[in-house]
């Protein structure tokens, strides 16, 4: 008879240096169950909204998460304008979604590389992050920063970027395309790294849908979900747009979906460069603006790992009720918690990678 053990797993953990523990009980080598447990950090950012007027408080809302930095800002921006009936120009929509993009390929670069350096392929995990010094690059000269990039506001964006240099930003994609392209052909034809990924944390359809998860951990599972169907921001002038899936439900299925949907983000930040409108970025609302008393609304956008809901709530004042985030991470830590069970331990730090969790973004 196995006996049963408990292992405590993270946060001290080289895959998992966040403040989540997962209580992993295993008999032998085998993962029976997984307990999570979060809420080690009370960060209290949604409780400062009732301190910090809503032109002030996208600055609080970007700080949720380096990664999601710009779509924190970019979903608290849409959800208040939504509260306030403004409508915003063209122009600051397409920018809005070509940075929503970049950022988007940022993310999975910076996870291709820490998958990588998961299962001790140094090179490719160097190889990815200096890819990701790209797209840093861009942010500094299009934004002024490289992690929190303070363009986004009520209203519209701080200022602009001129077609000149939205047009290197394309060529600068292409130069990077091709490099990218021979990191992915390791990644996905690597025997190595197939032996680590294929057939690992396998997550069927039905319990993926069940699950409610959300993003390339959903998408792996041949769930076509993405906001960005909805045709929010300037995702809706699209000449065609369709989720990248994948039907394995395992692993390298999810590494395979992060994979294309860089390539497929380098091509509809080029459509919308060649699209993009001249009527203005817009400009942030006056302090006399109020939201009404007792209005609310919401919007949904679609993060690098997936759905994440805004809520916003008036009071008559210039400081909202309420603002709500729900992250990708948290419809998946479901997700998560299956994908483990009946796993061998050695491959516990694998799954919880391609499922790619942000605790920062979690705890709020």
């Amino acid at each position: 008879m196995a006996t049963r053990t408990i292992l405590p797993f993270g946060p001290q953990h080289p895959v998992l240096p966040e403040p989540v523990h997962l209580d992993l009980v295993v008999e032998d080598e085998h993962v029976v169950e997984a307990i999570p447990q979060i809420g080690f950090v009370h960060r209290g950012l949604e409780k400062l909204v009732e301190k910090r007027d809503y032109n002030q408080f996208i600055y609080v809302a970007e700080r949720v998460c380096g990664i999601c930095s710009f779509g924190h800002g970019y979903g608290y921006a849409s959800a208040t304008e939504k509260l306030l009936g403004i409508e915003i120009p063209r122009r600051a929509e397409y920018l809005r979604s070509i940075l929503q993009e970049l950022s988007r390929i940022h993310s999975h670069l910076l996870w291709l590389g820490l998958l990588a350096d998961g299962f001790g392929f140094e090179s490719l995990f160097n190889h990815c992050w200096r890819l990701r010094e790209t797209i840093l690059d861009i942010f500094q000269e299009t934004c002024g920063g490289r992690i929190i990039l303070s363009i986004c506001m009520v209203g519209g964006m701080s200022h602009d970027i001129d077609d000149a240099l939205l047009r290197r930003v394309c060529e600068k994609l292409d130069e990077l395309k091709v490099e990218y392209r021979e990191v992915v052909n390791t990644m996905l034809h690597d025997d190595s790294v197939r032996s680590r990924l294929c057939g690992v944390g396998h997550i069927s359809f039905e319990d993926a849908l069940d699950l409610s998860m959300v993003g390339p951990f959903a998408k792996g599972s041949g769930i076509e979900h993405d906001m960005r169907t909805t045709g929010f921001g300037a995702y809706g002038d699209l000449e065609h747009f369709e989720p990248i899936i994948a039907t394995e439900g395992d692993c390298y299925a999810r590494c395979k979906v992060r994979c294309e949907e860089v390539f497929q983000s380098i091509e509809i930040i080029k459509e919308l460069v060649a699209k993009i409108p001249h009527d203005g970025i817009g400009e942030a609302p006056l302090a006399k603006v109020k939201p009404g008393e007792g209005t609310r609304a919401h919007v949904l956008i679609e993060q690098p790992r997936g759905e994440a809901f805004y809520y916003v709530a008036g009071n008559g004042t210039k400081y909202l009720e309420r603002f709500r985030l729900r992250t990708p991470t948290s419809q998946n830590l479901g997700g998560m918690v299956r994908a483990l069970q009946g796993v061998d331990v050695a491959d516990v730090p694998m799954i919880i990678l391609t499922i790619d969790p942000c605790i920062s973004c979690t705890e709020r």
